[in-house]
């Protein structure tokens, strides 16, 4: 980072149920399976014309459990990634939990993921934002430091209070409009 230059902040997003939408109790396991949850591309480039980094926190036990490999993963993100960068919403950073419950020190709500993309993208976490369905990602981003948080409702019932709570990521760009304040710094 130059000198002189504050760090950006960022807005961290879940994968299942926020960036696409949730398989349920199971796994998106191949790219046919992935599907983008309605509103998340223009949310996506809202925060990076804001000068927000974005950046993808997600567990994804598929890999632990031996439902889908490393590369499989890899190759269903960067696909994701491509289909973002054509609409100017491509993630700045990917961070994948791919451990089963217990076996780590990055599962959610541990805020370790949250971390290494401060560290790797010098972010301000005073002033980021994380968007979320579970209690786990509210809590990372409270045991990490970032602020605000906004829950997409799903199959789950929340117990962790979150600032914003939406039906659906159809309306996410539009309170991001109105809450986001405009020259976070550079994207």
């Amino acid at each position: 980072m130059p000198t002189g230059t504050l760090p950006r902040p960022a807005v961290f997003f879940d994968r299942d149920g926020v960036v696409n939408l949730s398989p349920g109790d199971g796994y998106v396991l191949r790219w046919e399976d992935f599907h983008f949850a309605p509103g998340i591309t223009e949310a996506l480039a809202l925060c990076r014309s804001r000068g927000y980094a974005t950046i993808l926190v997600t567990s994804q036990q598929g890999v632990g459990k031996g439902l889908m490999t490393q590369d499989d993963l890899n190759d269903l993100h960067a696909r994701m990634q491509e289909e973002l960068g054509r609409h100017t919403a491509a993630f700045d950073g990917v961070y994948a939990c791919t451990h089963l419950s217990g076996t780590c020190t990055c599962r959610k709500p541990s805020p370790e993921m949250i971390q290494c993309a401060q560290s790797d993208h010098g972010l301000d976490l005073k002033r980021s934002w994380l968007v979320g369905d579970h209690d786990r990602d509210i809590q990372m981003a409270r045991n990490a430091g970032v602020p605000r948080t906004i829950r997409i409702l799903s199959h789950h019932e929340p117990q962790v209070a979150a600032d914003f709570t939406l039906e659906s990521t159809a309306e996410l760009a539009a309170l991001l409009a109105a809450e986001l304040p405009a020259g976070a710094g550079s994207s």
